[in-house]
């Protein structure tokens, strides 16, 4: 397959969806979720916050792993041009976020599946939980940044001529045709 083909193609729009996937939660959690919190109570919460919370681990477990896994190959097929360094960044973040997640909010999200009965602690785990997923939002924010500067800069690529696209360092040099 040709540098740039159907595949590869795919493959970057793959890790379009995943990134848009991650954007759009984190950024309902801060516009829908977040505001409501001070009304949660040792009562209600744990139909507002537990199940949903689990499914979306679920879901997010195999979608990261995919994702890992979409941006090494378009890290490794565009590993000659400047393109290469929109895939390691995602591949970065989604790692950062990975560790974030693994090591700070999933605690959080135990202790509240396990049941949480005093109010002044639901409040320090809300508290603690929404800081970390503000960081971790923006770090889902920067991965979509980086695969929309990945499209940007495949169309900007393609409006230029090869000789200038060379140049730049984005693609390799240009085929010279053979004198007869």
């Amino acid at each position: 397959m040709k540098r740039g083909g159907l595949l590869d193609l795919v493959n970057a729009c793959l890790l379009l969806l995943c990134t848009s996937m991650y954007l759009g939660t984190g950024w309902s959690l801060i516009l829908f979720s977040f505001p409501i919190a001070p009304q949660l109570t040792v009562d209600n919460y744990y139909l507002q916050f537990v199940p949903q919370v689990q499914a979306a681990t679920r879901f997010f477990t195999w979608m990261t792993a995919v994702m890992l896994l979409s941006s090494g190959v378009l890290a490794w097929r565009e590993r000659k041009t400047a393109l290469r360094w929109y895939p390691l960044g995602v591949l970065l973040a989604v790692v950062v976020a990975t560790l974030l997640t693994r090591i700070f909010i999933f605690p959080y999200n135990d202790e509240m599946a396990a049941g949480i009965t005093s109010p002044a602690r639901l409040t320090e785990v809300l508290g603690a939980w929404m800081r970390m997923n503000r960081i971790r939002v923006g770090l889902w924010t920067v991965q979509w940044l980086l695969t929309l500067g990945y499209f940007v800069h495949r169309v900007l690529r393609a409006e230029q001529p090869a000789a200038e696209r060379w140049r730049l360092g984005v693609s390799m040099p240009p085929r010279r045709e053979a004198h007869a």
